[in-house]
């Protein structure tokens, strides 16, 4: 029985590999090719199918904003490409065969840039490199005309992102299109990147905003009358908001926009290393971030740098990491000293201060980003903030936006689009760089690259606007908080750095010092002066103090006192700024404090107490307390 049931099984066998041989070879490389397709075409997210499903019409551009913002009513809803749609291109159909296409053949234009290299506080030398609208359209004769102090030219702060520098191809997209459409363009590169050595301790990070802020201030101080607006990219998108929420109010830009930030990069780090092609994409990374920690070790290129680097990070660990998070705990947590990778995600993510943005912002991101994932967009945050307008697309990989059979043209408006007829901009000023149509009050931008069509025509009709943003001069007395509410917190006390102590009322337009027109209070400090730019000491009142006339003090003793009252105001004005610190971050009272110092200090100050009036207290209290 065994034997026969072992040649039934062969003879089985047999008969289906006759079977199999019947069939011809072509049939089964149609099978197997089948199933690949299937197979990439779910691997690279590929929809081609259901663009053609939907007749190819795109999907509309999705819009998120406060009801009640003022940036949408009198900007972005003048913005036809972001009330338009975007289908991508048929061949290109895929997130992943955009980001890949944009970075390796992007066809970018051929710019020359003028570089000027900035000095920064820590004595790091960033490179900024300048492209003007006369370099794109003027001709060689223009190269070397200067920028007029006077120059009211708007001028275009370009962040890079992720080991990108100014040479990289959607920046080169992005400074020329800018450039052509009447605009001064400069990017300003990150430390250590543009060809330019770093010389400090410092490198930058996700949350490097120091660099940012410095360079601002200073196109500001040289170009006064120049309205200033920054374009971040991905991680340079992440760095701008980020020094948006720090300055609120203070910054002088005009307004920004945000193009595939990653906002949230804890969730970013799990979203990276979740599937097999995403680990691609962060050993891609990896690779970028240790290639630019390698131009400072190497001994031939710089040997100061060499022990720099390795005296401050991890230099095998580096040299071994296959993932981003692996090159950030030993390097960019060593260096920018955060006690854990997580830490300095959370700290460095902008999702923590999109809410205090002062200044119009467009934040562009695509749902499909193989990068920057969409479960760390902010909706509500950008909801929340009047000044703020969320894009999102369905598609679009990461900084791609291609469009067209020949993918020559990324998401930019078919027709026409409004160039803000509505606020009576002068037109003179894009002469030979757009075709005007002035009859209708339209502009022609022709093809524009990238999804820089979007940004340029909202930063065009906002510059036309009166809703840019003026900075107002004002000085930050408390620690920032990111999630601090603004509801039921007033009234405040703040210190200011003399050691005056104000009241402060959130109530009505804005923040404002109380005065002594506001509250009849005494002064009753005796250090403070009736002409103290009507800043109120806050102190109990006695009623005797204005019934008796004060004596006469000797010049001599008057300066002793001031002397000694200078001294005591300089010891306590240290403690009473991070108390008040203390007080704003966590919004503790200041009974509360007082009562967690005596809880906690009364073992050791009673033990003392006992011990010190012991025999006073003899009399007082039973002999088995004294024993005790």
């Amino acid at each position: 029985m065994a034997s026969s049931s072992c040649s039934d099984g062969l003879s089985a066998f047999g008969l289906l590999f006759q079977a199999a041989s019947i069939v011809p070879a072509a049939h089964f490389l149609a099978t197997a090719l089948l199933f690949l397709v299937i197979f990439l075409y779910n691997f690279l997210e590929i929809h081609v199918l259901g663009d053609l499903f939907r007749g190819f019409r795109g999907d509309p551009v999705v819009l998120t904003f406060n009801p009640s913002s003022k940036i949408y009513e009198g900007v972005v809803s003048k913005c036809r490409i972001l009330h338009g749609r975007y289908l991508a291109s048929p061949w290109l159909s895929s997130p992943h065969l955009q980001t890949v296409f944009l970075n390796f053949f992007g066809r970018p234009p051929s710019v020359v840039y003028r570089r000027k290299l900035f000095s920064v506080h820590d004595g790091e030398t960033v490179a900024l490199d300048w492209l003007l609208t006369s370099d794109v359209i003027g001709g060689p004769s223009f190269t070397d005309i200067p920028i007029s102090k006077d120059d009211r030219t708007p001028i275009a702060v370009v962040v890079p992102g992720l080991t990108s520098d100014s040479f990289s191809p959607y920046l080169r997209h992005c400074a020329y299109s800018i450039a052509k459409h009447g605009w001064h363009v400069v990017v300003s590169n990150h430390r250590g990147l543009g060809g330019i050595s770093i010389t400090s301790d410092c490198f930058y990070n996700a949350g490097w905003t120091e660099d940012l802020r410095e360079v601002i201030n200073y196109l500001h101080q040289e170009y006064p009358k120049a309205p200033i607006f920054a374009v971040g990219t991905s991680i340079g998108a992440n760095i701008l908001v980020k020094y948006l929420g720090e300055e609120g109010e203070n910054t002088p830009l005009a307004g920004a926009t945000s193009i595939c930030s990653p906002w949230d990069l804890v969730v970013g780090d799990r979203f990276i290393s979740r599937k097999l092609v995403q680990r691609l994409y962060d050993k891609a990374l990896a690779i970028g971030l240790k290639g630019y920690a390698q131009l400072y070790v190497l001994i031939e290129l710089d040997t100061w740098h060499q022990s720099t680097l390795i005296r401050l990070a991890n230099w095998e660990g580096i040299r071994k990491s296959t993932s981003v998070r692996d090159f950030d705990n030993h390097a960019t947590c060593h260096v920018g000293r955060f006690e854990t990778v997580d830490t300095y995600y959370r700290c460095c993510s902008s999702v923590n201060f999109i809410g205090k943005v002062a200044v119009p912002l467009l934040c562009i991101n695509a749902l499909d980003d193989p990068v920057c994932t969409r479960e760390a967009i902010p909706w509500d945050e950008c909801r929340a903030n009047k000044n703020v307008v969320l894009a999102t697309t369905t598609h679009g990989g990461h900084l791609a936006y291609f469009k067209g059979l020949t993918a020559k043209s990324l998401w930019h408006s078919s027709k026409h689009f409004h160039c803000c007829a509505d606020y009576n901009i002068d037109i003179k000023k894009f002469n030979m760089m757009v075709e005007v149509d002035e009859s209708s009050g339209l502009a022609n931008l022709g093809k524009v690259s990238r999804w820089v069509g979007a940004v340029v025509e909202y930063l065009d009709v906002l510059h036309s606007s009166p809703f840019m943003h003026r900075q107002e001069k004002t000085q930050n007395f408390g620690m920032h908080h990111s999630l601090e509410s603004d509801i039921d917190k007033a009234p405040y006390v703040n210190i200011v750095e003399d050691g005056i102590v104000a009241p402060i009322i959130t109530e009505g337009t804005g923040t404002e010092l109380v005065t002594k027109d506001d509250l009849h209070v005494d002064r009753l400090s005796s250090d403070s002066k009736p002409e103290d730019d009507g800043v109120l000491s806050v102190k109990k009142s006695d009623p005797t103090v204005n019934m008796i006339s004060p004596e006469p003090v000797e010049p001599a003793h008057r300066e002793e006192a001031e002397d000694i009252t200078k001294t005591i105001h300089d010891m306590t004005a240290p403690v009473k700024r991070s108390l008040n610190q203390l007080l704003r971050c966590y919004d503790i009272s200041r009974w509360l404090l007082a009562y967690i110092a005596i809880v906690t200090t009364w073992p050791l100050l009673g033990s003392a107490l006992s011990f010190v009036f012991r025999k006073k207290l003899r009399g007082f209290l039973p002999v088995g307390w004294l024993r005790r």
